[in-house]
């Protein structure tokens, strides 16, 4: 069983749907360092996940957007880690 599925940052959800991008989006935002590591290691394995993961960040308000960007780019993605994203703080998340 994965420990994301008793993430805390899914509070208001009943079960683990990594194929949900707004559960994946919930993870990215409310989850911590555990959550993270086993998202991580997720994604070392999966390259659909982490092209969701990359569109996510480019378009969702998330805290930690440059963190994963360079995440993901030590995974092997091309990605811009200096990319605009949108701001967590001007959105009133």
């Amino acid at each position: 069983m994965s420990r994301l599925e008793h993430s805390r940052a899914l509070w208001n959800r009943t079960r683990l749907s990594l194929a949900s991008d707004e559960v994946l989006a919930q993870l990215l935002d409310r989850g911590d360092m555990s959550d993270w590591r086993e998202l991580y290691g997720l994604m070392r394995g999966d390259a659909a996940l982490r092209r969701r993961v990359h569109a996510l960040l480019l378009t969702v308000p998330l805290p930690l957007p440059h963190f994963w960007l360079a995440a993901l780019k030590a995974l092997g993605e091309e990605v811009d880690v200096g990319a605009n994203t949108p701001d967590y703080f001007e959105s009133g998340l």
